[in-house]
């Protein structure tokens, strides 16, 4: 059976009522289309080279949880306890009393006292004057500050130094349980307090290793330098984006040489990248003048958009070389493309945009971003690769070594093609759909595995080599205050958070939580007391405790830190250092904090409140993401489903389209729990990009696959003849979008290598379920012979 455009062939143009009208509007207007594009293209490409890196820590979390809400209340309390950095400086040849060495840490305290964003007041080392040591003695209370005040580097001041930190409480908080490093901790600003402007947090960690750990180390070969804390890991994935201009061009690259092996025509080839390019510096413009910048997250979408456009400009390029082949020329060959294209082609595109804006449900804002960049990007795409590539291509044309090339239907590749069409074969159908159950059933007993949250240890955002892991496995390994730490407020009506009551409510909480697994030690304001109690008492144990005599409480916590007690006494909080920040630890930890509150919380006396510290944002992050995985998963599928229908106006033909779909995202979810990939805020947005973008294989596939039925083909005959005219563009449009992702497994930062295995795993299975399963399903859910009656009739009609 023929093609009706095929009689065509020779006379170079269609009847003007068989065009559509924005079809006139585009073609009919080329050149005015292209100074447009032009113009457009340079004044965003303007803007869009002036984008900054940008990343805030208050983006990063869910700022609706009541547990960030607690903290943002009494933000002013905590005394930035949730932002901080830990400087661990290191003797390589010996212990910490020796004059280079507090020589050294004496100058890089001052140096951090010094550093734009650190809150001067907070800052505490062996060498700040709010860190103190305290002795009972016969003639009563003693104390002072750590250094001696007649330090001069001698032994004997050495030796005063080494009494005084033994008796200041500090070690394996300020000093290492080995005596071989020392601390300086500085809490920051997320916001400078002079200019109200947010904490440049790449500037920040690039002061910190310039001015700190490189100027230092140099200076003194004898010291190591460490160092942790949020700002620094926001810094370093900062530091980790100036690598993705290298993968651009190796993702640039790759996908040229493919496409010209693909197409075998340089317009082709050259057209399709260029149009594509247009389309990321249009996203990138569109989302500074927007406000956005790019985060470590966001920073990937150009990829995205990239290869998106690439794999949209193949099936242009696939079309025209169909309809030249058939003798068109350039302008008419360019026409009939887009005629063939642009339905399908924006139905996809509109579903990779609305699936990715389902993000926008997860009330994180750096989630958000990311939603409205690859939303935005899809849009840009609908203008850029269907209209601005045939507009070119209209004047330039296939050359005829491309035309030769995707017009081979004969030998090897027409016996490929006749093979693959068995996949619609009565006989073999029901073999793939009972693999396809048996692959359902294996992913999903295999993801009942999947945690929500971080699996590994320290900072799993980078890999496990990165210097800030290894740094952090020095403080885990030398210091019993590691740097995750979940902070419990502790509220109360003012001036009573002293209160006896409320002192043995928080002994109780902190015995519950050490000897909980994951928690290495707590602090708070019980600790203070027990310890002036027991001093006061001539430093008998038995004395460590709480008195029930208020007066004494009193007394005792006149000495407590700053940090332990907020000015009208009706706020205390309570540290607790946990091992590491895995998502067990803190559901452990979080679970055992609720149980307690809900025992023990008394309205209008004092309340245990969640929660301060990165444990406690990582915590409610947790909370958020995996509340929102199946609402998600919920929207993105829905809003797909609704909009192929729309399309093909048949429930059936959209579940033949959505349901492979939904096996590679089983899969997908299979794959993280026997990887060992946690759902977090790098991974989730990965469900929805590749379903969003997945389902373009099945649209175009589908298409075509109707286009044959209607016009009465068996349907494995269809499938033959749809796998002829474009079974080769999407199996090349799947190793597109696989190779625009798979360039950032070679990403310093881990959750980008992460993100770009599961993305390449996902394009490269939603292109097997396009081209093996949907015509398994069509062989049930489709009724050929109905199909093409009812075309039929509506001709005659």
């Amino acid at each position: 059976m023929s093609d009706p455009t095929q009689d065509q062939g020779e006379r170079g143009h269609l009847p003007a009522a068989a065009e559509p009208m924005i079809e006139r509007l585009i073609f009919k207007n080329r050149i005015p289309n292209l100074i447009f594009f032009l113009i457009t293209t340079l004044f965003l490409g303007y803007n869009a080279i002036k984008m900054e890196p940008d990343a805030s820590f208050e983006r990063l979390i869910p700022l609706k949880h009541p547990y960030i809400v607690n903290m943002i209340e009494h933000r002013d309390d905590l005394g930035n306890l949730g932002n901080f950095v830990r400087i661990a400086v290191s003797n390589k040849n010996g212990d910490i009393f020796d004059k280079e060495f507090m020589q050294t840490l004496q100058e890089i305290t001052d140096e951090v006292f010094y550093l734009n964003g650190v809150d001067r007041s907070g800052l505490r080392s062996l060498w700040t004057s709010n860190v103190r040591w305290q002795e009972v003695t016969e003639q009563g209370f003693q104390g002072g500050t750590v250094i001696p005040d007649t330090y001069d580097g001698s032994a004997s001041s050495l030796d005063d130094l080494r009494d005084n930190v033994l008796r200041s409480g500090e070690i394996g908080a300020l000093v290492g349980d080995d005596f071989r490093s020392a601390i300086v901790f500085a809490p920051l600003y997320e916001q400078d307090p002079d200019t109200g402007e947010a904490l440049d947090y790449g500037a920040f960690s690039q002061a910190l290793e310039r001015d700190i750990r490189q100027q230092y180390e140099e200076k003194n070969p004898n010291i190591e330098i460490h160092i942790v804390g949020f700002a620094k890991l926001v810094g370093d994935l900062i530091e980790g984006i100036k690598s993705v201009a290298i993968f651009a061009l190796i993702t640039i690259t790759l996908t040229t040489i493919f496409l010209y092996w693909y197409s075998r025509c340089i317009a082709g080839t050259l057209i399709p990248v260029l149009t594509s390019i247009v389309a990321v510096f249009w996203q990138l413009g569109l989302l500074r003048l927007l406000g956005y910048g790019l985060d470590p997250y966001s920073v990937l979408v150009p990829f995205l958009v990239f290869a998106i456009g690439i794999s949209h400009g193949v099936q242009v390029v696939n079309a025209m070389a169909i309809e030249a082949g058939r003798g068109f020329k350039p302008l008419m060959s360019a026409k009939l493309a887009f005629r063939a294209l642009y339905i399908p082609g924006i139905v996809a595109l509109v579903s990779d945009a609305f699936g990715f804006l389902t993000l926008l449900f997860i009330e994180i804002d750096v989630i958000r971003d990311l939603a409205v960049a690859a939303g935005l990007g899809v849009a840009v795409i609908i203008v850029t690769n269907l209209v601005l590539h045939p507009v070119i291509m209209s004047y330039i044309g296939i050359t005829k070594g491309g035309i030769n090339h995707v017009q081979n239907h004969d030998g090897s590749a027409d016996r490929k093609w006749r093979l693959l069409s068995n996949f619609a074969n009565p006989k073999v159908a029901p073999i793939s759909i009972a693999i396809a159950v048996l692959g359902l059933g294996a992913g999903l007993y295999m993801a009942q595995g999947l945690e929500v949250g971080d699996l590994d240890e320290g900072a799993p955002e980078l890999r496990p080599d990165s210097q800030y892991n290894l740094d952090n496995r020095f403080m885990v390994e030398n210091y019993s205050q590691s740097a995750d730490v979940m902070v419990i407020m502790v509220t109360t009506p003012p001036e009573t958070c002293t209160h006896y009551p409320v002192l043995r409510a928080m002994d109780t909480l902190q015995w519950r939580l050490q000897n909980t697994a994951g928690v290495e030690s707590t602090v708070s304001l019980v600790n203070v007391t027990k310890i002036v109690t027991r001093a006061l008492s001539e430093g008998n144990w038995k004395w460590y405790d709480i008195s029930r005599n208020q007066t004494i409480i009193n007394a005792t916590i006149r000495s407590a830190p700053s940090g332990l007690i907020n000015t009208d006494c009706s706020l205390t909080p309570m540290m607790a250092y946990l091992e590491d920040h895995r998502a067990d630890t803190l559901r452990r930890v979080v679970a055992e904090v609720e149980d307690f509150a809900a025992e023990y919380n008394q309205e209008g006396q004092f309340e245990f409140l969640l929660a301060s510290g990165n444990a406690g944002v990582e915590a409610a992050t947790n909370e958020v993401i995996g509340t929102a995985k199946n609402m998600m998963l919920f929207f993105v599928y829905s809003v797909v489903f609704v909009l192929c229908l729309i399309s093909f106006r048949s429930v059936r033909s959209v579940l033949c389209i959505i349901l492979p779909l939904g096996l590679t995202s089983v899969l997908c979810e299979a794959l993280m729990s026997q990887a060992g990939i946690g759902i977090k805020v790098a991974t989730l947005p990965v469900i929805a990009l590749g379903v969003g973008i997945g389902v373009d294989y099945g649209i175009y596939m589908f298409s075509k696959l109707e286009r044959f039925l209607k016009m009465g083909y068996p349907l494995q005959e269809a499938y033959f003849e749809t796998l002829r005219t474009t079974g080769k563009a999407v199996a090349f449009t799947g190793m597109t979008l696989a190779l625009g992702v798979f360039t950032w497994m070679l990403s310093p930062i881990k959750f980008q290598a992460d993100m770009g295995f599961l993305l390449t795993f996902m394009f490269l299975w939603n292109m097997v379920g396009a081209i093996w399963l949907m015509p398994a399903l069509a062989h049930y859910l489709l009724d050929p012979e109905k199909i093409a009656a009812k075309e039929k009739a509506k001709n005659a009609n």
